[in-house]
């Protein structure tokens, strides 16, 4: 018991420490750093950053199969520090909650598991494989585009994601895409709109269209989803001009299956009846392609297009997590993630086995006063070990 007092103890500190640290997508250098020196200091065999700033920490066991825990470093901006009844950076407990950017999505999952991965340095002939730990960059713009980066170096033949589950135990989750439509027109005084062609006008017609148009839906994980987030009309400020542009931004979830030319059809057969009516409509839809900087100096660069991806809840994988799971105390209750996560890459792209499981819950995210409840930190540490002992240890 006062083993256990003491390892949560630190556990929980170490939590605080990292939360102090901002490390907004694309600023992550310290909260790597400070990942890096835990994992050298409990004596991982092997610890590096790659070039794109990702830390990774692997412990080499006696056989090839690859455990990869791995959580994303950075965290959304906090755009109003002084709205927030506690500082963002501070890394304050108050009534059993640890509260601060990040405390919640998710680097307090990230800690769990650098010092879950710990409690193996000393039984490492124990490992019928290799643990590996990842904290990777830029998951908040980009969802497992660093990831792939990893996976590209370790090789894995399960990942344990450590997003918010509410220590439920995750198989599936939507993707996400974020669409550009944009209107054209031409530009006249606005005194004389009869001689232009309004685009923003172009813009309400073609959403008026959008509204009715069909998205698929999932038993497991939900309707998809289309919905704006942004708008922008040209010229900007538009005094006394017709604008001859307007951009609008959606957001669309995507169910596991969904293929770009899948989402962009319905819109684009839109677009069509609408130039069928009137010649002067036009309009054109395509994912983005987006680039954002790496604290190390290196350019991301990805269309903004993340599969979403669901197991059959039969998979042997997924039995042997939920049987350890159930060993130590969770819930039995599969879940799927609503949010997207890096496992766009591991299991939407490339197929790998992935499921997760961590603390807290996802209506925290991102939110002011964002928050994770001790306790539940705690449990996830403990579910880690237990998911790592049924991957990695023989049965006796």
């Amino acid at each position: 018991m006062k083993r256990n007092n003491i390892i949560n103890q630190r556990l929980i500190e170490k939590c605080q420490e990292i939360i102090r640290i901002p490390g907004e997508s694309g600023k992550e250098k310290g909260v790597a750093c400070f990942l890096k020196k835990i994992m050298e200091e409990v004596h991982y065999d092997q610890v590096w950053i790659d070039d794109w700033g990702n830390v990774v920490g692997k412990i080499f066991g006696q056989g090839t199969f690859n455990l990869l825990l791995q959580g994303h470093m950075d965290t959304v901006s906090v755009e109003d520090k002084n709205s927030w009844h506690y500082p963002p950076y501070g890394g304050i407990i108050r009534n059993g909650n640890l509260y601060g950017r990040g405390s919640s999505d998710m680097k307090s999952a990230l800690t769990a598991m650098v010092l879950a991965g710990a409690e193996f340095v000393s039984r490492k002939e124990e490992l019928k494989g290799n643990l590996v730990v990842a904290g990777v960059v830029n998951e908040e713009i980009f969802e497992g585009v660093a990831q792939g980066k990893v996976l590209d170096q370790i090789n894995p033949n399960l990942v344990i994601l450590g997003e918010s589950s509410d220590l439920k135990l995750c198989i599936g989750q939507r993707g996400r895409a974020e669409l550009q439509i944009t209107t054209y027109g031409k530009s006249v005084h606005s005194a004389n709109p009869d001689e232009g062609i309004n685009a923003v006008r172009n813009m309400v017609r073609l959403f008026n269209a959008l509204e009715n148009i069909y998205l698929p839906s999932d038993d497991s994980i939900g309707k998809a989803i289309l919905e704006l987030t942004d708008i922008h009309s040209f010229p900007y400020p538009g005094r006394s001009v017709i604008p001859a542009k307007c951009l609008a931004t959606f957001d669309r979830r995507l169910l596991p299956g969904e293929t770009e030319d899948q989402v962009i059809q319905p819109i684009q057969n839109e677009i069509e009846k609408l130039l069928k009516k009137d010649s002067n409509f036009k309009a054109e839809a395509h994912a983005v392609e987006a680039r954002g900087p790496c604290y190390t100096g290196r350019t991301l660069s990805a269309k903004r297009f993340f599969p979403g991806w669901s197991f059959r809840e039969g998979e042997r994988f997924i039995q042997e997590a939920k049987k350890a799971l159930k060993k130590v105390g969770f819930s039995e209750q599969i879940s799927h993630y609503s949010f997207c996560t890096d496992g766009s890459q591991s299991a939407g792209i490339r197929k790998i086995p992935t499921i997760g499981f961590g603390p807290s819950q996802e209506k925290l995210a991102h939110i002011r006063d964002e928050y994770i409840k001790i306790s539940q930190i705690e449990a996830a540490y403990h579910g880690y070990i237990a998911l790592i002992e049924a991957f990695l240890i023989e049965e006796k």
